[in-house]
């Protein structure tokens, strides 16, 4: 079984990747967030015209599953370097977006709680 990656690792082998094809001088955050949005594209495009419960079913076709997994690996790997780029670490932004999404949209009945 092999061990899961973690994410500074996994940026790591991305700028690697990068770095050994000379591709940095296109990895601006423009380029990246391009790249990112055409990714996210594509993994619309794949649930396009199904139906709500044909998505909710999509990985149990191996090759709609595989189709989705690639795309979302897409994703992650352009967000993981634009993140990268901008020195943001994305986990520390998560953590901190839901802490200000919980005060903005406070669980039912909790809105009076001290």
């Amino acid at each position: 079984m092999t061990e899961h990656p973690d994410l500074a690792g996994l940026q790591r082998r991305l700028a690697e990747f990068a770095a050994v094809r000379n591709w940095q001088p296109y990895h601006t955050p423009k380029n990246l967030v391009a790249a990112l949005s055409v990714e996210a594209s594509e993994l619309v495009e794949i649930f396009q015209w199904l139906t709500p419960e044909e998505s909710a079913r999509v990985m149990d076709d191996p090759d709609s599953a595989h189709r989705v997994t690639d795309e979302v690996a897409d994703v992650l790997a352009y967000l993981l370097q634009l993140c990268a780029v901008l020195g943001i670490d994305p986990l520390s932004a998560l953590s901190a977006k839901i802490d200000r999404n919980e005060q903005r949209f406070p669980a039912p009945g909790t809105d009076d709680i001290p």
